[in-house]
């Protein structure tokens, strides 16, 4: 199919209505070749050619090179270039040359992880030498033979925490051996999960150490900004960054497409959830290849459903689109990969969770239905079309305001902005504190660990170690006599920490009703309220349910299968208080910005029904809900007496304004900051008891925090004035989604001041800003 032509095609289709606001076509680009300065061994050289791989790229061989001159590597590179043989190649030809060397392959994901095992079949696997995933699907009659058998285990950073360091001891053979060490997809390791993936990283060079072994490490990332950074903190080590992309790339189309204003209201926009489906079911009906890329559950199964709806004159199309995202069992997850891999599905809907090179065959287009939340992200879902020399077409669908109407109004920002730096913190106290127990389970720890874990080490085993500090036993959690040792025998504390997530253990979706207790997915339970809360619909496979009851003891929510023609949306609220100010500067108008730790106490107050397809509100519901209160790291705006001044002079409300300004600075975060406006908070208040005074504060919502206030802190300026010129650009009198409102604000987006809004962010960024 010729997608130039198609895109012409859709321009010209007489329901198209001005959609594409923005058009870029990026030249295909040619291989480059560089010869290897190292001889391989005659068995890897052979198989090289086998496979047709008579050169490789620049990036490929020079990768190659540091790993077997046994430097620490970091290939950071576009998506389908090459990077797996990277890695690859090193240890097939260190296996080839010591049958005895062992290595661990690390991957974010199970799927990912079998993907790769087929890979190395490629290589020998199965044959020369040993490989076997090890993760929560093996089976448990097997694991004791994959111990004393593999020579290639290939996991995930949860098996590692849980259910391989812990054991240490029944892998002697494997760390004794231990030459090389994988870590795949290296840019989702960010957040909560980098951060705890960075301390199970250093537990398991602990083990190594104790076993007399030192790995290489060879780590793999799409584009981001800190590699080198990033590597360091991952892993406690330095590393040679490779990151000149040497790989050919086809001809790509890529596209801003922006929901029409719906007819006799200017200032709303049609569905993007509609209009992603609806170009979905044209690319698909074209017989284009396509994914579509969202940022939640519910919406890969609405777009699926619109998708689907679209297509009821093609039925046999119908039934190759499916929607594929976290919450589904491993089984059906297993069988959307091989549809999709052996060309039998057209299309797919998924949240991130395809995001990562899971092998799925060749695609055409990607269609991702809003920002992603980083332009590294963002490539990388760009990434998922056009693998190869062959044409492709990428478009991102604009959500309501935010970071979108940026976009909309600054769209060559994502040919010319910079990748965001990946921020993790492997020393949050909170995350530390628990891979500190799980540590001393292993070995008992003593003063030359600190190396690992840093300077706060002792001052948190001494927390651990006074039973005051623990709710559920008279015990310690660890002792001291000359090194710090564990304590409890009843308790095994990897169980107890969840590396994606800070509430614990996931909860689980059930079915009332006639097939009472079937289980239809589950959700983590830093989640659970927003997505499973009563009177919540749940969609599940293009179906629906509504969730009927929550068992807040067993962490189940039980749903019942309803067809309903709305969708719903969570509300929260939160209050802020301050534990200590960190740093603080004046901004030009006399306010100040602070940074500091803030405890944090928030609650799902509600949530709004929202028609499906024309996005009407149907009103909204109250819950009551347990609080949940963390300690964190936030940002705080407290504007000065003058600020307030112009905004009364101005007649203008100063809760509303306030409110308003918190709104529109955290829909922009995302491009000032590698976050997910997801994965922060805000409040405000108009007199604060500790700051005596109006304040707007932007938090991480992670115990402890990422990284991300900080960020936020260190581009207040640039955030104050995108917000100024975000206001000031948008046409509503009042305020509207596109500018100062919120979908799950607590408060129903009242008050906002917009006008108060606008003046305020002008007098932080310039001390010469007259009232409007």
């Amino acid at each position: 199919m010729d997608l130039g032509r198609l895109i012409e095609q859709i321009r010209g289709d007489r329901d198209y209505r001005g959609q594409i606001q923005w058009l870029r076509e990026i030249p295909a680009r040619e291989a480059r070749y560089a010869d290897l300065d190292v001889e391989l061994h005659p068995t890897v050289a052979q198989i090289l050619e086998g496979l047709g791989i008579e050169r490789l790229y620049a990036h490929q061989a020079r990768a190659i090179e540091c790993a077997l001159r046994g430097e620490h590597v970091m290939t950071v590179t576009g998506t389908a270039s090459g990077k797996t043989l990277t890695y690859v190649v090193p240890l097939a030809q260190s296996l080839y040359e010591r049958p005895a060397g062992r290595a661990l392959l690390m991957y974010p994901t199970k799927a990912l992880a079998q993907d790769q095992l087929r890979k190395l079949a490629d290589f020998g696997a199965g044959k020369a030498f040993h490989a076997a995933t090890y993760d929560g699907d093996t089976p448990r009659r097997d694991r004791r033979r994959i111990k004393r058998e593999a020579q290639v285990i290939l996991t995930n950073p949860d098996m590692l925490h849980i259910g391989i360091l812990p054991y240490h001891h029944t892998w002697a053979d494997f760390f004794r051996n231990l030459e090389f060490v994988v870590l795949d997809e290296v840019h989702t390791y960010r957040g909560v999960f980098g951060s705890h993936t960075a301390n199970v990283i250093r537990r398991l060079r602990r083990i190594c150490d104790a076993y007399g072994s030192s790995p290489r490490f060879i780590a793999c990332s799409a584009t981001i900004g800190n590699p080198g950074e990033l590597f360091e903190k991952l892993t406690g080590l330095q590393a040679t960054v490779i990151d000149e992309d040497a790989a050919p790339r086809g001809r790509r189309f890529l596209m801003l497409w922006q929901p029409p204003p719906i007819e006799g209201q200017p200032l709303r926009r049609r569905s993007a959830n509609l209009e992603a489906a609806e170009l979905m079911v044209e690319l698909v009906r074209s017989r284009v290849r396509t994914i579509a890329f969202v940022l939640a559950r519910s919406v890969a199964e609405l777009i699926l459903r619109y998708a689907r709806e679209g297509l009821q004159e093609h039925e046999d199309l119908a039934e190759r689109i499916m929607s594929y995202r976290g919450g589904y069992l491993p089984r059906e997850r297993r069988e959307i990969e091989r549809r999709l891999f052996e060309g039998e599905l057209l299309g797919v809907v998924s949240t991130t969770a395809l995001e990562v090179g899971v092998d799925i065959g060749g695609l055409d287009a990607a269609i991702l239905t809003g920002y992603p939340g980083t332009i590294s992200s963002t490539w990388q879902q760009i990434g998922r079309s056009g693998r190869g020399r062959e044409d492709s077409l990428a478009a991102l669908v604009t959500l309501p305001g935010g970071v979108h109407r940026y976009l909309a109004e600054h769209p060559d920002y994502l040919l010319e902005a910079e990748s965001e730096r990946a921020l993790i913190d492997p020393h949050n106290r909170y995350i530390l504190a628990g891979h500190l127990l799980c540590a001393a389970y292993e070995q008992a720890i003593d003063e030359a660990d600190e190396e690992l874990f840093g300077d706060e080490m002792d001052v948190i085993l001494e927390i651990l170690a006074d039973p005051a500090n623990r709710e559920d036993s008279d015990l310690p959690f660890v002792t001291k006599c000359t090194r710090w040792y564990w304590v409890d025998p009843d308790l095994y504390p990897a169980a107890q920490i969840s590396l994606r997530s800070t509430g614990g253990r996931p909860w689980q979706i059930r079915l009332a009703g006639a097939s009472e207790g079937e289980l239809l997915g589950t959700v983590d339970a830093a989640s659970a309220f927003r997505i499973v809360h009563p009177g919540a619909v749940y969609l599940h496979a293009g179906e629906s349910y509504v969730v009927q009851d929550l068992d807040l003891d067993d962490r189940t929510a039980w749903v019942r299968r309803e067809d309903v023609s709305y969708y719903t949306q969570p509300m929260t609220a939160s209050k802020m208080s301050v534990r200590e100010w960190e740093t603080e500067r004046e901004l030009p108008s006399g306010a100040r910005a602070l940074l500091g730790e803030l405890d944090v106490t928030s609650r799902v107050v509600g949530y709004r029904k929202v028609r499906q397809v024309t996005e009407q509100d149907l009103g909204a519901e109250d819950l009551e809900l347990p609080a949940s209160t963390i300690e964190t790291v936030g940002l705080a705006v407290a504007p000065c007496e003058a600020d307030v001044k112009a905004l009364v002079e101005d007649a203008r409300d100063l809760m509303g304004s306030l409110h308003a300004l918190e709104h529109a600075m955290i829909a922009l975060l995302p491009i000032f900051a590698f976050c997910d406006a997801r994965d922060v908070g805000g409040v405000s208040e108009s007199e604060h008891e500790d700051l005596e005074g109006p304040v707007v504060s932007i938090y991480d919502a992670y115990p402890g925090g990422v990284g991300i206030a900080e960020a936020a802190y260190d581009r207040l300026d640039d955030l104050l004035a995108a917000v100024a010129e975000q206001i000031a650009n948008c046409p509503c009198e009042d305020g509207c989604p596109e500018c100062v409102q919120a979908p799950n604000c607590g408060d129903f987006n009242q008050p906002l001041d917009k006008e108060g809004a606008l003046l305020l962010a002008r007098r932080l960024v310039s001390s010469d800003t007259p009232a409007t």
